[in-house]
């Protein structure tokens, strides 16, 4: 055993002595890191059909004088468009200043590099900033579903990259510099496009030895709604801080803020938000003079200063604008309101400034940007939505539950059909009711209910209604009412005395023109406009919008993105109004699919189809957290398949589901509405079991199915407190009726939780002595068998080790030729291009400081990038981007 021991310290210690040296650069030779320009690279490596990436870099340059400016010129490598979903760059900040990658159709030379940086540009026409890095920015992951669109009809044929090196005396030995970037491409097109918004001081002048001085930027946003998801902050050393912010209403939100001495990547923004026409753009940058003796302006080199407040979003493929900039002063009365943080510089460690230095950023610290991005995402309050199997406290007595709403006090408003059941003989072929003779239903049918306890509060509706369908109120809190047998939309004063203020439709009369309805479903109330919409219904397949005052205004049908393959709603079943991003949702319930459309004009937005859905959508909510979360119910579809019956959380944003739920003390059996409160509870109506299921946030961990990697896998995690917890990705559904789903979930775990005491004492003792003999006579084989692959090892390890050091020995110096350089190898894929905007060339003259911005940027969070030093340029990685999404998802 002391053998043993011994050979095990010898192999821990080899391999911490080889991972501190694989780990921290600074155990290399500086220049046989990640732009070791000995290497042969390949600039375009195919993938597979759809996804290749191409290698940008300059060949082996070495500048002679400090601020220059050098540009080199790549082909699209493609004709056709083709999205960019991930940017990987290849520089320390010990050689280069900063690197900006650009695209347009016409660079100023397609042959090797030039210097950009005086009379030459970066392109012969206009420019669009497309990627920035400086102070050992880490890599960047995109979100999915979202990518910066070249090629094709966009004008960008070329990339080109500009690189600023700073400091000549980095050069001072004469190596020669190879730094860029690797752009992972895919061919498949992303539903949502990236763009830049580009916010920029260009005539700030800082004073020598004055404490602070302010450059304020803001413009007024006047564009189709964007989505920011990420930004970058960029000063020379004399910024402190710099932030961004949306302004609405004179409410001012931030969008980022952040240290300019930090690694300038691109963060997540600090809220999810969206930009609409007529908001308001604002940054600013806190500068000092101290330690200058001279007037500091905005300029390109690095005695002069920069105020940059880079802003990626996206837009919807169909409206997206791939750049946009801002470079107006703001005006002070504007900045009078500026909340206060914005003034507060971010302190940054000497510490932290020499690992930024030293360090190159390793895979770890890659900044992955969530929103639209992204496929888990975090629930800020909780993990999971679990029953509460005591809710409601005492029996409410409800018919068929059909409707749910909340009123401005968080109560909880339940549309119940009392003794009317909707059967197969309810209604004939037509949609005119069968059962007029039963009269309307006397019991109440609307009730107000406490969401804490269950007690009702008060009750209305009493002879009224026939088949009560959907319920919403609007800012007045009265409420907007649809009955099916009478083709009827209603709407209540909610003051119990059941006073009709407005009827739309005419009585058990169906129709499908301007006045009449055929079995109406739900109703939308638009809280600003106080425009109403009706989804019309059973018979029609349409949205019908009418004014406050119930005066038709206009209908559309269900929308697509490829017009070649829409289809039509089939029962659009439930509404839901997004305030905050001026959108209707539709719960298309037989199409299994939930599509938006702008509310103003009926304009198709997007579409969510999901195979967990089972082919059904029943009902949807909406909550405004996080970007946007849409909650959705489904139901047992007619054409046999199967698929549990259970509600989701999904991402407006990615679309993606972020959690399942279902009852545990019964079960669905016909979920036909849901809501969602400000506090983040779920109530579901249920039309079979004439009940109304409350589900919470828990922060107790639950047995279920997660997928990791791919991999399904059952957890069983111990039940525990805790305040946030990723969502899982959803496995896919089994095939198997629901409810056995349900037991088989839940047997397992009681069965485990139940194993038996451990055994007696003198079993144990008398267990032990059989062991131990047992263990005496193998200690000696497994001794043996250890060694002999420990020595192999050691073996093996010291003969790299000796390999690795010839190589990288300060002796053995590789000789750059320039027949093999990258840019060697890039000239032979040049083709057709796009153009850049030189920063240089603008502060050189101080002009045509253009700001030309992003493409929308698609990409999973995948640990699909392998970036450590050596990682990201081998010929065999394949990068595999997010799958082109269907045109019913």
């Amino acid at each position: 055993m002391g053998i043993l021991g011994c050979g095990v310290l010898v192999f821990a210690l080899f391999f911490q002595c080889h991972s501190r040296s694989v780990q921290n650069p600074m155990f290399r030779f500086k220049r046989f890191q990640d732009n070791d320009c000995s290497r042969t690279r390949h600039p375009f490596v195919l993938s597979n059909p759809y996804n290749f990436s191409l290698d940008i870099r300059l060949p082996g340059v070495i500048p002679t004088e400090s601020d220059s400016y050098y540009c080199m010129a790549v082909p699209v490598p493609t004709s056709q468009e083709a999205y960019i979903v991930d940017f990987v760059p290849h520089a320390t900040m010990d050689t280069a200043h900063h690197m900006i990658l650009y695209g347009c159709k016409t660079p100023y030379a397609t042959q090797g590099y030039w210097d950009c940086g005086k009379e030459l540009g970066t392109c012969r026409d206009q420019t669009k900033i497309m990627y920035a890095w400086a102070r050992n920015a880490p890599p960047t992951k995109l979100p999915k579903d979202v990518g910066f669109k070249v090629g094709g009809d966009t004008r960008i044929n070329y990339f080109v990259l500009q690189i600023h090196y700073g400091d000549v005396k980095n050069f001072r030995d004469h190596h020669s510099d190879c730094s860029g970037l690797t752009l992972r491409m895919t061919s498949k097109r992303q539903p949502f496009i990236a763009g830049m918004y580009l916010m920029m001081s260009v005539d700030t002048v800082i004073p020598p030895g004055k404490k602070v001085t302010n450059a304020d930027i803001a413009c007024t946003y006047t564009s189709s709604p964007m989505y920011p998801f990420a930004f970058r902050t960029h000063t020379h050393s004399l910024g402190k801080v710099v932030s961004g912010y949306r302004v609405r209403n004179g409410q001012w939100t931030q969008i980022g803020r952040q240290s300019p001495l930090l690694p300038q990547a691109f963060y997540p923004v600090t809220n999810t938000i969206d930009v609409r026409n007529g908001d308001i753009l604002a940054a600013r940058c806190v500068f000092t003079g101290e330690g200058r003796t001279a007037v500091t302006q905005i300029g390109g080199t690095s005695n002069d200063e920069m105020c940059n407040f880079y802003i990626m979003y996206y837009m919807d493929n169909t409206r997206a604008v791939p750049y946009m900039n801002c470079g107006d002063d703001g005006s002070s009365e504007l900045f009078r309101n500026i909340p206060s943080e914005a003034n507060i510089p971010i302190p940054v460690s000497p510490d932290h400034m020499m690992s930024m230095k030293h360090e190159s950023a390793p895979h770890k610290d890659v900044v992955e940007l969530q929103e639209p991005k992204k496929e888990e995402e975090v629930l800020d309050q909780g993990a999971h939505l679990v029953e509460v199997s005591d809710w409601p406290e005492a029996d409410l007595q409800l018919g068929q539950v059909s409707g749910l709403a909340l009123n401005s006090n968080g109560d909880l408003i339940i549309f119940h059909r009392g003794d009317h059941i909707w059967g197969i003989n309810s209604f004939n072929l037509n949609g005119i009711y069968q059962q007029k003779d039963l009269g309307p239903i006397q019991q109440s049918t609307i009730m107000v209910v406490d969401p804490v306890k269950g007690k009702v509060l008060k009750a209305s509706g009493r002879n009224m209604f026939y088949m009560p369908h959907g319920i919403t109120t609007d800012k007045d809190d009265n409420y907007w009412v649809t009955d099916v047998a009478l083709h009827q939309v209603f709407k209540l004063s909610s003051d119990g005395k059941d006073r009709q203020l407005l009827v739309l439709g005419e009585a058990f009369e169906p129709g499908s023109d301007k006045k009449h309805f055929c079995q109406p479903t739900d109703v939308a109330v638009d809280p600003v406009t106080g425009n109403v919409y009706v989804s019309d219904g059973y018979c029609n397949s349409r949205i019908l919008k009418f004014s406050p005052e119930g005066k038709y205004i206009s209908h559309w049908g269900a929308g697509s993105s490829d017009r070649k393959r829409r289809a039509s709603f089939l029962i659009p079943h439930s509404l839901t109004f997004l305030p905050d991003k001026q959108e209707l949702c539709v719960a298309d319930r037989d199409h299994g699919r939930i599509q938006c459309f702008m509310a103003d004009t009926g304009e198709f937005v997007k579409e969510i189809k999901k195979e967990q859905f089972g082919g059904e959508v029943f009902a949807i909510a909406y909550s405004p957290v996080q970007g946007g979360l849409i909650y959705a119910v489904n139901g047992v579809p007619r054409d046999g398949q199967v698929a549990p019956l259970q509600g989701f959380a999904i991402s407006y944003s990615s679309k993606e589901i972020l959690d399942s739920f279902s009852p545990d003390a019964q079960e669905f059996k016909l979920p036909h509405d849901i809501v969602v409160t400000a506090d983040g509870n779920v109530f579901v109506g249920d039309a079979a079991s004439d009940s109304v299921m409350k589900f919470v946030q828990s922060a107790k961990a639950e047995h279920r199915s997660v997928k990791k990697g791919g991999i399904e896998v059952q957890e069983i995690e111990e039940t525990e407190t805790f305040l946030q917890a990723n969502l899982k990705p959803l496995p896919k559904f089994p095939a198997q009726h629901p409810v056995a789903g349900v037991q088989k979930m839940q047997e397992p775990s009681q069965k485990q939780h139940q194993q038996p005491l451990a055994a007696p004492e003198e079993k144990e003792t008398s267990k032990t002595a059989a062991n131990q003999s047992a263990r005496g006579a193998s200690t000696t084989i497994i001794t043996t068998l250890l060694l002999v692959p420990l020595v192999l090892v050691i073996a093996v390890g010291a003969f790299i080790r000796w390999k690795r050091g010839r190589m990288y020995s300060d002796d053995c110096q590789v000789k750059l030729e320039p027949s093999g350089s990258a840019g060697g190898i890039l000239g032979k894929i040049r083709g057709k291009a796009a153009g850049s905007l030189n920063l240089g060339n603008f502060f050189a003259s101080h002009k045509g400081y253009t700001r030309h911005g992003f493409d929308r940027l698609s990409t999973e969070g995948s640990d699909l990038e392998k970036d450590d030093e050596d990682g990201t340029d081998s010929e065999n990685e394949e990068y595999s981007a997010p799958p082109a999404p269907m045109s019913s998802s």
